[in-house]
Protein backbone atom coordinates (compact mmCIF):
# COMPACT_ATOMS: atom_id res chain seq x y z
CA UNK A 1 0.00 0.00 0.00
CA UNK A 2 2.70 2.64 0.58
CA UNK A 3 4.15 1.97 -3.12
CA UNK A 4 0.37 3.03 -4.51
CA UNK A 5 0.39 5.75 -1.96
CA UNK A 6 3.89 7.31 -3.68
CA UNK A 7 2.04 6.93 -7.02
CA UNK A 8 -0.72 8.85 -6.28
CA UNK A 9 0.83 11.51 -4.64
CA UNK A 10 3.25 11.29 -7.52
CA UNK A 11 -0.30 11.92 -9.64
CA UNK A 12 -1.32 14.69 -7.90
CA UNK A 13 2.16 16.55 -7.97
CA UNK A 14 2.67 16.09 -11.28
CA UNK A 15 -1.14 17.53 -11.92
CA UNK A 16 -0.20 20.54 -9.62
CA UNK A 17 2.83 20.88 -11.72
CA UNK A 18 1.33 20.52 -15.38
CA UNK A 19 -1.13 23.41 -13.91
CA UNK A 20 1.47 25.85 -12.63
CA UNK A 21 3.89 24.93 -15.73
CA UNK A 22 2.87 28.26 -18.11
CA UNK A 23 4.67 30.46 -15.86
CA UNK A 24 6.08 32.25 -18.95
CA UNK A 25 2.87 33.53 -19.78
CA UNK A 26 2.73 35.47 -16.46
CA UNK A 27 4.65 38.74 -17.39
CA UNK A 28 2.19 39.08 -21.23
CA UNK A 29 -0.66 38.13 -18.16
CA UNK A 30 0.12 41.18 -16.31
CA UNK A 31 1.03 43.42 -19.27
CA UNK A 32 -2.61 42.26 -20.57
CA UNK A 33 -3.83 43.30 -16.87
CA UNK A 34 -2.59 46.66 -16.99
CA UNK A 35 -3.82 47.27 -20.15
CA UNK A 36 -7.65 46.09 -19.07
CA UNK A 37 -7.37 48.50 -16.27
CA UNK A 38 -6.19 51.54 -18.10
CA UNK A 39 -8.86 50.28 -20.91
CA UNK A 40 -11.52 50.41 -17.71
CA UNK A 41 -11.66 53.86 -17.43
CA UNK A 42 -12.39 54.62 -21.11
CA UNK A 43 -15.03 52.10 -21.04
CA UNK A 44 -16.96 53.96 -18.66
CA UNK A 45 -16.10 56.89 -20.96
CA UNK A 46 -18.45 55.34 -23.62
CA UNK A 47 -15.84 54.35 -25.71
CA UNK A 48 -15.90 50.36 -27.68
CA UNK A 49 -12.83 48.80 -28.10
CA UNK A 50 -12.12 46.14 -30.12
CA UNK A 51 -9.45 43.58 -28.86
CA UNK A 52 -6.26 42.38 -30.62
CA UNK A 53 -5.88 38.97 -30.19
CA UNK A 54 -3.57 36.86 -32.72
CA UNK A 55 -3.24 33.83 -30.24
CA UNK A 56 -6.46 33.71 -28.70
CA UNK A 57 -5.49 36.12 -25.61
CA UNK A 58 -5.81 39.36 -25.92
CA UNK A 59 -2.72 42.15 -26.25
CA UNK A 60 -4.49 45.14 -26.29
CA UNK A 61 -7.71 47.50 -28.07
CA UNK A 62 -8.12 49.12 -30.90
CA UNK A 63 -10.65 52.18 -30.15
CA UNK A 64 -10.17 54.83 -32.98
CA UNK A 65 -10.34 54.58 -37.11
CA UNK A 66 -8.37 55.76 -39.41
CA UNK A 67 -9.97 57.52 -42.83
CA UNK A 68 -12.25 54.55 -43.57
CA UNK A 69 -10.65 51.99 -41.67
CA UNK A 70 -12.82 51.33 -38.53
CA UNK A 71 -11.43 50.05 -35.57
CA UNK A 72 -12.36 46.50 -35.56
CA UNK A 73 -10.68 46.26 -38.84
CA UNK A 74 -7.81 47.78 -37.88
CA UNK A 75 -7.66 45.83 -34.81
CA UNK A 76 -7.75 42.04 -37.40
CA UNK A 77 -5.57 43.39 -39.33
CA UNK A 78 -2.72 44.38 -36.83
CA UNK A 79 -3.83 40.69 -35.44
CA UNK A 80 -3.14 39.09 -38.63
CA UNK A 81 0.34 40.96 -39.30
CA UNK A 82 1.45 39.96 -35.70
CA UNK A 83 0.64 36.10 -37.03
CA UNK A 84 2.93 37.01 -40.10
CA UNK A 85 5.80 37.86 -37.52
CA UNK A 86 5.25 34.87 -35.55
CA UNK A 87 5.58 32.35 -38.53
CA UNK A 88 8.80 34.36 -39.40
CA UNK A 89 11.39 31.58 -38.99
CA UNK A 90 14.02 34.63 -38.20
CA UNK A 91 11.97 36.82 -36.43
CA UNK A 92 13.80 38.91 -33.86
CA UNK A 93 12.09 41.28 -31.39
CA UNK A 94 15.30 44.35 -32.12
CA UNK A 95 13.82 44.09 -35.88
CA UNK A 96 11.08 45.80 -34.31
CA UNK A 97 11.28 49.38 -34.25
CA UNK A 98 9.21 52.68 -33.86
CA UNK A 99 9.31 55.15 -36.83
CA UNK A 100 7.57 58.98 -36.47
CA UNK A 101 5.08 59.48 -39.20
CA UNK A 102 2.31 61.65 -40.52
CA UNK A 103 -0.42 60.38 -38.56
CA UNK A 104 1.85 59.23 -35.21
CA UNK A 105 4.23 56.79 -34.76
CA UNK A 106 4.51 53.55 -36.47
CA UNK A 107 5.38 49.70 -34.96
CA UNK A 108 7.73 48.51 -38.50
CA UNK A 109 9.53 45.27 -38.76
CA UNK A 110 12.44 45.66 -41.04
CA UNK A 111 12.19 49.28 -41.76
CA UNK A 112 9.33 48.35 -44.17
CA UNK A 113 6.47 46.36 -42.80
CA UNK A 114 4.56 48.34 -41.17
CA UNK A 115 2.72 46.44 -38.20
CA UNK A 116 0.74 49.59 -36.85
CA UNK A 117 0.39 52.56 -36.34
CA UNK A 118 -0.56 54.99 -33.21
CA UNK A 119 -1.91 58.25 -33.84
CA UNK A 120 -2.55 60.98 -31.15
CA UNK A 121 -6.73 59.75 -30.81
CA UNK A 122 -5.23 56.40 -30.00
CA UNK A 123 -2.84 58.31 -27.01
CA UNK A 124 -5.32 60.75 -25.75
CA UNK A 125 -8.16 57.72 -25.96
CA UNK A 126 -5.90 55.89 -23.24
CA UNK A 127 -4.62 59.16 -21.46
CA UNK A 128 -0.95 59.12 -22.62
CA UNK A 129 0.92 60.23 -25.18
CA UNK A 130 1.26 58.51 -28.61
CA UNK A 131 4.89 57.49 -28.40
CA UNK A 132 4.15 56.21 -24.89
CA UNK A 133 1.23 54.24 -25.90
CA UNK A 134 3.64 52.54 -29.26
CA UNK A 135 6.46 51.49 -26.92
CA UNK A 136 3.76 50.01 -24.65
CA UNK A 137 2.27 48.30 -27.61
CA UNK A 138 5.59 47.44 -29.04
CA UNK A 139 6.97 45.76 -25.94
CA UNK A 140 3.66 43.27 -25.82
CA UNK A 141 4.00 42.46 -29.40
CA UNK A 142 7.78 41.60 -28.81
CA UNK A 143 6.91 39.50 -25.97
CA UNK A 144 3.68 37.68 -27.26
CA UNK A 145 5.55 36.14 -29.91
CA UNK A 146 8.77 35.37 -28.23
CA UNK A 147 6.78 33.50 -25.97
CA UNK A 148 4.76 31.64 -28.68
CA UNK A 149 7.69 30.44 -30.72
CA UNK A 150 9.50 29.51 -27.34
CA UNK A 151 6.01 27.93 -26.41
CA UNK A 152 5.46 26.24 -29.68
CA UNK A 153 9.46 24.89 -30.09
CA UNK A 154 9.80 21.40 -30.74
CA UNK A 155 11.81 20.85 -27.58
CA UNK A 156 9.21 21.87 -25.45
CA UNK A 157 6.46 19.72 -27.79
CA UNK A 158 8.76 17.09 -26.58
CA UNK A 159 8.18 17.36 -23.30
CA UNK A 160 4.53 18.13 -23.22
CA UNK A 161 3.70 14.93 -24.76
CA UNK A 162 5.87 13.02 -22.49
CA UNK A 163 4.36 14.89 -19.56
CA UNK A 164 1.03 13.33 -20.99
CA UNK A 165 2.60 10.02 -21.66
CA UNK A 166 3.98 9.91 -17.70
CA UNK A 167 0.16 11.32 -16.49
CA UNK A 168 -1.77 8.61 -18.70
CA UNK A 169 0.73 5.83 -17.52
CA UNK A 170 -0.15 7.23 -13.72
CA UNK A 171 -4.06 7.26 -14.75
CA UNK A 172 -3.86 3.25 -15.86
CA UNK A 173 -2.01 2.76 -12.96
CA UNK A 174 -4.92 4.10 -10.37
CA UNK A 175 -7.39 2.55 -12.56
CA UNK A 176 -5.91 -0.62 -11.81
CA UNK A 177 -5.38 0.24 -8.33
CA UNK A 178 -8.66 1.35 -7.26
CA UNK A 179 -10.56 -1.98 -9.42
CA UNK A 180 -7.63 -4.10 -7.34
CA UNK A 181 -8.86 -2.76 -4.39
CA UNK A 182 -12.53 -3.04 -5.15
CA UNK A 183 -12.20 -6.71 -6.36
CA UNK A 184 -10.82 -7.48 -2.93
CA UNK A 185 -12.98 -6.02 -1.02
CA UNK A 186 -16.42 -7.48 -2.79
CA UNK A 187 -14.42 -10.77 -2.45
CA UNK A 188 -14.02 -10.31 1.24
CA UNK A 189 -17.36 -9.85 1.98
CA UNK A 190 -18.87 -12.49 -0.13
CA UNK A 191 -16.07 -14.60 1.53
CA UNK A 192 -17.27 -12.96 4.85
CA UNK A 193 -21.10 -12.70 4.33
CA UNK A 194 -22.55 -14.80 7.09
CA UNK A 195 -20.43 -13.08 9.40
CA UNK A 196 -21.59 -9.57 8.31
CA UNK A 197 -25.12 -10.10 6.17
CA UNK A 198 -27.48 -11.65 8.37
CA UNK A 199 -30.58 -9.88 6.52
CA UNK A 200 -33.11 -7.91 8.52
CA UNK A 201 -36.04 -9.01 10.53
CA UNK A 202 -38.95 -7.20 11.70
CA UNK A 203 -41.41 -9.09 14.04
CA UNK A 204 -39.89 -12.33 13.52
CA UNK A 205 -40.13 -11.78 9.47
CA UNK A 206 -37.38 -10.98 6.73
CA UNK A 207 -37.94 -7.86 5.26
CA UNK A 208 -34.49 -8.25 3.51
CA UNK A 209 -32.85 -11.73 3.28
CA UNK A 210 -29.31 -12.42 3.81
CA UNK A 211 -28.85 -12.81 -0.03
CA UNK A 212 -30.70 -9.73 -0.64
CA UNK A 213 -28.75 -7.66 2.21
CA UNK A 214 -25.52 -9.06 0.25
CA UNK A 215 -26.62 -7.78 -2.88
CA UNK A 216 -27.32 -4.20 -2.28
CA UNK A 217 -24.18 -4.02 -0.67
CA UNK A 218 -22.24 -5.50 -3.73
CA UNK A 219 -24.04 -3.06 -5.54
CA UNK A 220 -23.60 -0.18 -3.10
CA UNK A 221 -19.41 -1.28 -3.76
CA UNK A 222 -19.97 -1.40 -7.54
CA UNK A 223 -21.48 2.39 -7.72
CA UNK A 224 -18.51 3.51 -5.37
CA UNK A 225 -16.01 2.03 -7.88
CA UNK A 226 -17.47 3.50 -11.00
CA UNK A 227 -17.98 6.79 -8.91
CA UNK A 228 -13.88 6.58 -8.00
CA UNK A 229 -13.31 5.56 -11.68
CA UNK A 230 -14.69 8.14 -13.37
CA UNK A 231 -13.68 11.12 -11.03
CA UNK A 232 -10.02 9.52 -11.45
CA UNK A 233 -10.90 10.40 -15.39
CA UNK A 234 -12.26 13.56 -15.10
CA UNK A 235 -9.76 15.58 -12.77
CA UNK A 236 -7.05 13.69 -15.49
CA UNK A 237 -8.58 15.23 -18.36
CA UNK A 238 -7.70 19.39 -16.48
CA UNK A 239 -4.58 18.31 -16.04
CA UNK A 240 -3.99 16.37 -19.82
CA UNK A 241 -5.12 19.85 -20.96
CA UNK A 242 -3.23 22.39 -19.04
CA UNK A 243 -0.14 20.67 -20.72
CA UNK A 244 -1.02 22.21 -24.24
CA UNK A 245 -1.77 26.32 -24.60
CA UNK A 246 -4.67 25.50 -27.16
CA UNK A 247 -6.63 23.78 -24.70
CA UNK A 248 -5.32 25.50 -21.37
CA UNK A 249 -8.71 26.98 -21.63
CA UNK A 250 -10.53 24.00 -21.26
CA UNK A 251 -9.15 22.75 -17.98
CA UNK A 252 -10.17 25.45 -16.34
CA UNK A 253 -13.67 24.93 -17.63
CA UNK A 254 -13.49 21.14 -16.92
CA UNK A 255 -12.93 22.18 -13.22
CA UNK A 256 -15.17 25.10 -12.67
CA UNK A 257 -17.85 22.53 -13.86
CA UNK A 258 -16.67 20.44 -10.34
CA UNK A 259 -15.57 23.15 -7.88
CA UNK A 260 -18.26 25.86 -8.64
CA UNK A 261 -21.10 23.84 -7.87
CA UNK A 262 -19.45 21.86 -4.84
CA UNK A 263 -18.20 25.59 -3.22
CA UNK A 264 -21.50 26.96 -3.67
CA UNK A 265 -23.37 24.26 -2.02
CA UNK A 266 -20.81 24.50 0.63
CA UNK A 267 -21.37 28.17 1.17
CA UNK A 268 -25.41 27.50 1.46
CA UNK A 269 -24.59 24.53 3.52
CA UNK A 270 -22.64 26.70 5.99
CA UNK A 271 -24.96 29.61 5.42
CA UNK A 272 -28.09 27.05 5.90
CA UNK A 273 -26.34 25.73 9.46
CA UNK A 274 -28.07 28.48 11.87
CA UNK A 275 -31.41 27.62 10.71
CA UNK A 276 -30.67 23.52 10.48
CA UNK A 277 -29.78 24.09 14.46
CA UNK A 278 -32.90 25.78 14.36
CA UNK A 279 -34.79 23.44 12.89
CA UNK A 280 -33.29 20.43 15.06
CA UNK A 281 -34.15 22.27 18.14
CA UNK A 282 -37.83 22.44 17.49
CA UNK A 283 -37.98 19.10 16.30
CA UNK A 284 -36.55 17.74 19.79
CA UNK A 285 -38.72 20.00 21.78
CA UNK A 286 -41.97 18.49 20.23
CA UNK A 287 -40.77 14.89 20.36
CA UNK A 288 -40.21 16.03 23.96
CA UNK A 289 -43.74 16.92 23.55
CA UNK A 290 -44.92 14.43 22.66
CA UNK A 291 -43.49 11.85 24.56
CA UNK A 292 -45.11 13.37 27.45
CA UNK A 293 -48.31 13.44 26.18
CA UNK A 294 -47.86 9.48 24.99
CA UNK A 295 -47.37 8.85 29.05
CA UNK A 296 -50.63 10.19 29.83
CA UNK A 297 -52.18 8.31 26.93
CA UNK A 298 -50.56 4.79 27.82
CA UNK A 299 -52.11 5.99 31.42
CA UNK A 300 -55.50 6.15 30.43
CA UNK A 301 -55.43 3.40 28.14
CA UNK A 302 -53.84 1.03 31.17
CA UNK A 303 -56.52 2.11 33.31
CA UNK A 304 -54.20 4.12 35.75
CA UNK A 305 -56.13 7.50 35.10
CA UNK A 306 -59.25 7.83 34.52
CA UNK A 307 -61.23 10.77 33.70
CA UNK A 308 -65.33 11.21 34.32
CA UNK A 309 -66.71 10.77 30.48
CA UNK A 310 -63.71 9.39 28.50
CA UNK A 311 -63.57 5.84 27.51
CA UNK A 312 -59.92 4.03 27.58
CA UNK A 313 -60.30 2.96 24.17
CA UNK A 314 -60.61 6.41 23.12
CA UNK A 315 -57.06 7.29 24.68
CA UNK A 316 -55.03 5.57 21.59
CA UNK A 317 -57.34 7.61 18.79
CA UNK A 318 -57.08 10.86 20.37
CA UNK A 319 -53.37 10.80 20.37
CA UNK A 320 -53.37 10.08 16.82
CA UNK A 321 -55.46 13.25 16.77
CA UNK A 322 -52.92 14.89 18.79
CA UNK A 323 -49.92 13.85 17.23
CA UNK A 324 -50.83 14.78 13.56
CA UNK A 325 -52.01 18.10 14.73
CA UNK A 326 -48.65 18.52 16.68
CA UNK A 327 -46.67 17.39 13.27
CA UNK A 328 -48.67 19.56 11.36
CA UNK A 329 -47.92 22.81 13.40
CA UNK A 330 -44.31 21.88 13.91
CA UNK A 331 -44.54 21.74 9.51
CA UNK A 332 -45.76 25.32 10.02
CA UNK A 333 -43.12 26.46 12.60
CA UNK A 334 -40.05 24.66 10.79
CA UNK A 335 -41.21 25.96 6.84
CA UNK A 336 -39.65 29.94 7.26
CA UNK A 337 -36.31 27.88 7.81
CA UNK A 338 -36.02 25.44 5.04
CA UNK A 339 -33.76 26.52 1.89
CA UNK A 340 -35.59 28.47 -0.36
CA UNK A 341 -39.27 28.51 1.59
CA UNK A 342 -39.36 31.90 0.11
CA UNK A 343 -38.77 30.77 -3.54
CA UNK A 344 -42.16 31.45 -5.88
CA UNK A 345 -41.47 28.43 -7.50
CA UNK A 346 -41.50 26.48 -4.19
CA UNK A 347 -44.86 27.98 -2.95
CA UNK A 348 -45.95 27.38 -6.35
CA UNK A 349 -45.18 23.33 -6.22
CA UNK A 350 -46.65 23.58 -2.40
CA UNK A 351 -50.00 25.00 -4.29
CA UNK A 352 -49.95 22.76 -6.83
CA UNK A 353 -49.62 19.63 -4.37
CA UNK A 354 -51.86 20.51 -2.24
CA UNK A 355 -54.54 21.34 -4.66
CA UNK A 356 -53.65 17.36 -6.08
CA UNK A 357 -54.25 16.07 -2.71
CA UNK A 358 -57.84 17.95 -2.30
CA UNK A 359 -59.08 16.58 -5.22
CA UNK A 360 -57.56 12.99 -5.25
CA UNK A 361 -57.73 12.21 -1.85
CA UNK A 362 -61.83 13.37 -1.32
CA UNK A 363 -62.97 9.77 -0.78
CA UNK A 364 -60.32 8.88 1.62
CA UNK A 365 -61.06 12.18 3.70
CA UNK A 366 -64.73 10.85 4.18
CA UNK A 367 -63.51 7.75 5.17
CA UNK A 368 -61.52 9.31 7.61
CA UNK A 369 -63.82 11.49 9.15
CA UNK A 370 -66.34 8.81 9.09
CA UNK A 371 -63.65 6.60 11.05
CA UNK A 372 -63.05 9.53 13.62
CA UNK A 373 -66.93 9.66 14.01
CA UNK A 374 -67.26 5.53 14.72
CA UNK A 375 -64.33 5.55 17.01
CA UNK A 376 -66.22 8.31 19.31
CA UNK A 377 -69.95 7.00 19.48
CA UNK A 378 -68.66 3.36 19.97
CA UNK A 379 -70.43 0.98 18.16
CA UNK A 380 -67.86 -1.60 18.89
CA UNK A 381 -64.78 -2.63 19.10
CA UNK A 382 -62.29 -5.05 17.88
CA UNK A 383 -63.33 -8.41 19.42
CA UNK A 384 -67.34 -7.91 18.66
CA UNK A 385 -68.96 -9.62 16.88
CA UNK A 386 -71.32 -7.60 14.78
CA UNK A 387 -73.53 -7.55 11.42
CA UNK A 388 -72.95 -4.35 8.94
CA UNK A 389 -75.64 -5.04 6.15
CA UNK A 390 -75.58 -8.55 4.97
CA UNK A 391 -71.93 -9.23 6.09
CA UNK A 392 -71.69 -10.61 9.87
CA UNK A 393 -68.20 -11.38 11.82
CA UNK A 394 -65.58 -10.61 14.11
CA UNK A 395 -64.43 -7.38 14.05
CA UNK A 396 -60.36 -7.22 13.40
CA UNK A 397 -58.97 -4.16 12.22
CA UNK A 398 -60.02 -0.53 12.61
CA UNK A 399 -58.18 1.97 10.84
CA UNK A 400 -58.72 5.39 10.09
CA UNK A 401 -59.88 4.53 6.47
CA UNK A 402 -61.64 1.26 6.63
CA UNK A 403 -63.05 -1.71 9.08
CA UNK A 404 -62.17 -5.28 8.71
CA UNK A 405 -63.95 -8.43 9.51
CA UNK A 406 -63.43 -12.25 9.51
CA UNK A 407 -66.33 -14.03 8.96
CA UNK A 408 -67.59 -17.36 10.44
CA UNK A 409 -66.04 -19.06 6.71
CA UNK A 410 -62.82 -17.06 7.76
CA UNK A 411 -63.22 -14.68 4.85
CA UNK A 412 -61.66 -10.90 5.53
CA UNK A 413 -64.14 -8.28 4.27
CA UNK A 414 -62.46 -4.49 4.44
CA UNK A 415 -65.72 -2.21 4.37
CA UNK A 416 -64.86 1.19 3.99
CA UNK A 417 -65.93 3.36 6.95
CA UNK A 418 -68.32 5.88 4.94
CA UNK A 419 -70.23 2.67 4.33
CA UNK A 420 -69.67 1.34 8.00
CA UNK A 421 -71.41 4.93 9.33
CA UNK A 422 -74.04 4.95 6.88
CA UNK A 423 -75.54 1.49 7.46
CA UNK A 424 -77.04 0.48 10.69
CA UNK A 425 -74.83 -2.44 12.53
CA UNK A 426 -75.76 -4.94 15.02
CA UNK A 427 -73.33 -5.56 18.17
CA UNK A 428 -74.06 -9.09 19.47
CA UNK A 429 -71.15 -8.53 21.55
CA UNK A 430 -72.38 -5.59 23.23
CA UNK A 431 -73.79 -7.43 26.64
CA UNK A 432 -71.46 -10.40 26.97
CA UNK A 433 -69.62 -8.79 29.62
CA UNK A 434 -69.87 -9.65 33.47
CA UNK A 435 -72.18 -7.37 34.12
CA UNK A 436 -74.41 -8.28 30.97
CA UNK A 437 -76.60 -11.49 30.65
CA UNK A 438 -75.49 -11.94 27.08
CA UNK A 439 -76.83 -12.38 23.78
CA UNK A 440 -80.26 -13.68 23.48
CA UNK A 441 -80.29 -16.65 21.14
CA UNK A 442 -83.29 -18.06 19.71
CA UNK A 443 -84.77 -20.16 17.26
CA UNK A 444 -88.61 -21.36 15.92
CA UNK A 445 -90.42 -23.97 15.33
CA UNK A 446 -94.07 -25.35 14.22
CA UNK A 447 -95.93 -27.45 15.68
CA UNK A 448 -99.65 -29.09 14.91
CA UNK A 449 -102.48 -27.97 17.34
CA UNK A 450 -102.37 -32.20 18.23
CA UNK A 451 -99.46 -31.95 20.06
CA UNK A 452 -99.61 -30.84 23.75
CA UNK A 453 -98.15 -27.37 24.27
CA UNK A 454 -96.36 -28.31 27.46
CA UNK A 455 -95.27 -31.02 26.32
CA UNK A 456 -93.16 -29.22 23.49
CA UNK A 457 -92.25 -26.63 25.76
CA UNK A 458 -90.70 -28.99 28.44
CA UNK A 459 -88.61 -30.42 24.85
CA UNK A 460 -87.57 -27.29 23.92
CA UNK A 461 -85.99 -26.56 27.13
CA UNK A 462 -84.49 -29.85 27.52
CA UNK A 463 -82.72 -29.17 24.12
CA UNK A 464 -81.60 -25.85 25.45
CA UNK A 465 -79.78 -27.34 28.65
CA UNK A 466 -78.13 -30.00 26.59
CA UNK A 467 -76.57 -27.27 24.63
CA UNK A 468 -73.03 -26.33 25.37
CA UNK A 469 -71.92 -22.40 25.20
CA UNK A 470 -75.44 -21.61 26.49
CA UNK A 471 -75.68 -20.05 29.84
CA UNK A 472 -77.65 -21.67 32.68
CA UNK A 473 -78.51 -18.52 34.06
CA UNK A 474 -80.58 -16.89 33.31
CA UNK A 475 -82.50 -19.64 32.49
CA UNK A 476 -84.12 -20.40 29.15
CA UNK A 477 -87.80 -19.55 28.24
CA UNK A 478 -90.05 -20.30 26.09
CA UNK A 479 -92.81 -17.99 23.43
CA UNK A 480 -95.41 -19.32 21.60
CA UNK A 481 -95.23 -16.79 18.96
CA UNK A 482 -97.80 -17.00 17.11
CA UNK A 483 -101.37 -19.14 16.30
CA UNK A 484 -101.36 -20.14 12.57
CA UNK A 485 -104.20 -21.57 11.22
CA UNK A 486 -102.82 -25.22 11.22
CA UNK A 487 -99.71 -25.15 13.49
CA UNK A 488 -98.19 -23.00 16.86
CA UNK A 489 -94.87 -20.81 16.63
CA UNK A 490 -92.60 -22.03 19.52
CA UNK A 491 -89.50 -19.93 19.86
CA UNK A 492 -87.10 -21.12 22.32
CA UNK A 493 -84.61 -18.34 23.86
CA UNK A 494 -81.31 -18.81 25.87
CA UNK A 495 -78.58 -16.80 26.77
CA UNK A 496 -74.94 -17.08 25.56
CA UNK A 497 -71.93 -15.09 26.51
CA UNK A 498 -69.77 -16.91 22.92
CA UNK A 499 -71.51 -14.88 20.20
CA UNK A 500 -68.87 -15.32 17.73
CA UNK A 501 -69.70 -18.96 17.93
CA UNK A 502 -73.22 -18.58 16.64
CA UNK A 503 -73.39 -20.44 13.25
CA UNK A 504 -71.96 -23.46 16.38
CA UNK A 505 -74.73 -23.40 19.14
CA UNK A 506 -77.48 -23.08 16.64
CA UNK A 507 -76.28 -25.79 14.61
CA UNK A 508 -75.65 -27.88 18.26
CA UNK A 509 -79.41 -26.61 19.31
CA UNK A 510 -80.99 -27.97 16.45
CA UNK A 511 -79.71 -30.93 16.86
CA UNK A 512 -80.44 -31.03 20.62
CA UNK A 513 -83.97 -29.94 19.36
CA UNK A 514 -84.46 -32.83 17.06
CA UNK A 515 -83.11 -35.47 19.55
CA UNK A 516 -85.80 -34.00 22.84
CA UNK A 517 -88.86 -34.39 20.50
CA UNK A 518 -87.70 -37.83 19.21
CA UNK A 519 -87.09 -38.70 22.66
CA UNK A 520 -90.62 -37.47 23.82
CA UNK A 521 -92.78 -38.48 20.57
CA UNK A 522 -93.30 -35.06 19.04
CA UNK A 523 -93.51 -34.83 15.82
CA UNK A 524 -91.65 -31.76 14.16
CA UNK A 525 -93.78 -30.66 11.57
CA UNK A 526 -96.33 -28.48 10.55
CA UNK A 527 -99.54 -30.29 9.20
CA UNK A 528 -101.62 -28.77 6.38
CA UNK A 529 -105.32 -29.84 6.19
CA UNK A 530 -107.56 -30.31 3.06
CA UNK A 531 -110.83 -31.80 3.84
CA UNK A 532 -114.29 -31.27 4.48
CA UNK A 533 -115.04 -31.52 8.75
CA UNK A 534 -117.67 -34.45 8.74
CA UNK A 535 -117.55 -35.13 12.37
CA UNK A 536 -114.52 -36.66 12.28
CA UNK A 537 -111.76 -36.62 14.75
CA UNK A 538 -110.67 -33.19 16.09
CA UNK A 539 -107.23 -32.03 16.61
CA UNK A 540 -107.82 -31.13 19.85
CA UNK A 541 -105.57 -33.37 22.04
CA UNK A 542 -107.07 -36.53 23.44
CA UNK A 543 -106.70 -35.67 27.28
CA UNK A 544 -108.64 -32.53 26.59
CA UNK A 545 -111.06 -34.12 24.85
CA UNK A 546 -111.79 -36.24 27.39
CA UNK A 547 -111.89 -33.36 29.56
CA UNK A 548 -114.75 -31.73 27.52
CA UNK A 549 -116.88 -34.81 27.27
CA UNK A 550 -116.99 -34.82 31.18
CA UNK A 551 -117.89 -31.88 31.72
CA UNK A 552 -120.33 -31.99 29.05
CA UNK A 553 -121.64 -34.98 30.63
CA UNK A 554 -122.06 -33.60 33.86
CA UNK A 555 -124.42 -30.74 32.19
Amino acid sequence: MNFKSILLYLFLGLSILSFSQPQKHDNSSVERYKAENDISRQKKMGYKGYPVKPFKDTLFFIYNKIGSFTAENRANAIASRIELLYKDPFFKKDSLILNNSESGVDIVYKSDFVVMSVTDLDGKTIGKSNFELAQKNLAIIQKSILFQKENNSVENWVKRLGLVLLLLSLVVVIVVVINKIFKWFMFFLVRRKEAYFLGLKVKGTYVFSPKKHLEFVLKIVKFIRLVALLFTFYISLPAIFSVFPETETYATTLLNWIFSPARAAFIGFVDFLPNLISILVIVILFRFLLKTIKFFVEEIEKGQIKIEGFYSDWAKPTFNIIKVLIYAFMIVIIFPYLPGSNSPIFQGVSVFVGVLFSLGSSNAIANMIAGLVITYMRPFKIGDYIKIGDVSGTVIEKTPLVTRIRTPKQEDITIPNATVLSSSSINYSANVDENGKGLLIHTKVTIGYDSPWKAVHEALLEAASRTDLLEKTPKPFVLQSSLDDFYVAYEINAYTKKPNQQPLIYSLLHQNIQDCFNEAGLEIMSPHYNSLRDGNKTTIPENYSKKENKLNSDL
